[in-house]
């Protein structure tokens, strides 16, 4: 029987395009926040409008920074030692099965150091077991081992990058009046916390072993990236594009400012890891790792042609946000959840309402900006654990992300897949992760 639950076709072959899926969510949030606001006239459609073009543009740097961290992270594992690195790996995953677990338990132990490394990691370490595989014509169902890819995203909010626990511990947050400062021993490094990152560490990549033994072999897109040296003779100035001693002095160079600032920045207890560090660092290494600028020009090219879907479904999705936010639904939903909260369904009703707000709003500072204030109150009120209400929010706003392609881009980008070929798994993953939380939430943490 259980074979059959994963050979058979599903729903998801009939899902349209990310960039599709993402014009739906903006014309149903457009009609909810409509309906919601109750100015049944012109001036309603029109000022809902104007909410989503205000936050159509409020995500410019969050794109750019998306879109390098995928062009970087590409032109990274182009270069000779990290490809060395990343084939070793993935002759490990010689099955479905153990390519599966490998690529999951990676992005999974990866989310918890920080949730872009995790996510560009786990994508190309999937589209590297894909090439070996290509290679050695090794029969592996592609699309699951790009969805253990992405699997990290279900965990990273509980780990050292988790946005709603990481902005209580700072001086000036915007609720510090209300709860002031919750350092992460009570939030990510609680004990609760901890057995549960371990047992989603062990246990989701084990289910994705499982289902590896289930599918059937898929055929692999063409994943093999062409950057070959140009044959052509250097002249005057257009020698430095070539020299290699001129590109590793630069790239030395950038890699040295980024490990001061990393010192800069643990001597003033700030956060190690941002996706501008990264994006940094990348640009560094990927100079530093190529022969010449010549190589590392031709390596980002290729990593550009994954990024379009970036560039343009991002600011749908920061329209989403605009509307969810300046309409008020937002909160009309978390309200709605918190009212229908006891002391003991509270946390749980949290999670919940977190990853419905994240179908709509895939951002963990960006839900915790709306729901924050609503929830802190409601967990005092009903003498709730605040640490735990956090956490709560976290593991829902991470969850959906299974179903949720606004993530899944820089994937679908690196590994060539379409979004509706890893639904089928991550889907799986969502059901997973619900039973493990929600007998976290009800059961333990209570």
């Amino acid at each position: 029987m259980g074979r059959s639950i994963f050979r058979k076709e599903s729903f998801f072959h009939l899902l349209p395009s990310p960039f599709s899926i993402a014009v739906l969510l903006t014309l149903f949030t457009f009609l909810m926040a409509f309906f919601y606001q109750g100015a049944y006239n012109w001036q309603g459609v029109e000022s809902t409008a104007f909410f989503w073009e205000k936050g159509f543009w409020e995500l410019l740097k969050f794109t750019m920074q998306m879109a390098l961290v995928l062009i970087l992270g590409h032109a990274l594992a182009m270069t000779p030692f990290i490809n060395k690195i990343t084939s070793k790996i993935a002759t490990y995953g010689d099955t479905t099965s153990k390519a599966a677990f490998i690529v999951g338990f990676c992005s999974i132990g990866l989310s918890f150091i920080n949730w872009g490394l995790c996510l560009i990691t786990g994508a190309l370490l999937a589209r590297k077991v894909g090439e070996n595989a290509s290679l050695k014509k090794l029969p592996i169902n592609y699309p699951l081992v790009a969805a253990a890819g992405y699997a990290g995203m279900m965990t990273w909010h509980g780990g050292l990058s988790g946005s709603a626990p990481l902005t209580v511990t700072q001086s000036g947050h915007f609720l510090e009046p209300i709860i002031g400062l919750i350092e992460v021993q009570h939030t990510i490094f609680s004990l609760q916390n901890i057995l549960l990152s371990t047992a989603l560490l062990l246990l989701v990549p084990l289910f994705l072993y499982w289902i590896g033994n289930q599918v059937e072999p898929t055929k692999i897109p063409p994943l093999a990236a062409s950057n070959t040296p140009k044959h052509q003779q250097a002249q005057g100035a257009e020698k430095l594009d070539y020299s290699r001693w001129f590109s590793l002095l630069f790239g030395i160079l950038m890699v040295c400012i980024s490990l001061l600032k990393a010192k800069n920045q643990y001597q003033h207890q700030q956060p190690l890891i941002t996706l501008d560090s990264i994006n940094f660092l990348f640009f560094g290494m990927g100079i530093l790792l190529h022969k010449n600028f010549d190589s590392f020009l031709r390596a980002i090219g290729e990593g550009v042609k994954g990024a379009s879907g970036i560039i343009v479904q991002f600011p749908l999705y920061a329209g989403i946000m605009g509307i969810i936010k300046y309409s008020g639904l937002g909160v009309g939903i978390s309200e709605f959840f918190i009212a229908i909260s006891s002391k003991d369904t509270l946390n749980y009703f949290t999670f919940i309402s977190a990853g419905i707000l994240n179908i709509l709003v895939p951002s963990g500072g960006g839900q915790w900006a709306i729901q924050g204030e609503i929830l802190v109150k409601a967990a005092q009120d009903l003498q709730v654990s605040v640490p735990s209400s956090i956490m709560a929010l976290s593991y829902g706003d991470q969850l959906t992300n299974m179903l949720q392609p606004f993530w899944a881009l820089p994937l679908l980008g690196i590994t060539k897949l379409k979004g509706r070929e890893i639904y089928k798994f991550s889907s799986w993953l969502f059901l997973l992760g619900f039973v493990i939380f929600s007998l976290y939430i009800l059961i333990i943490s209570s």
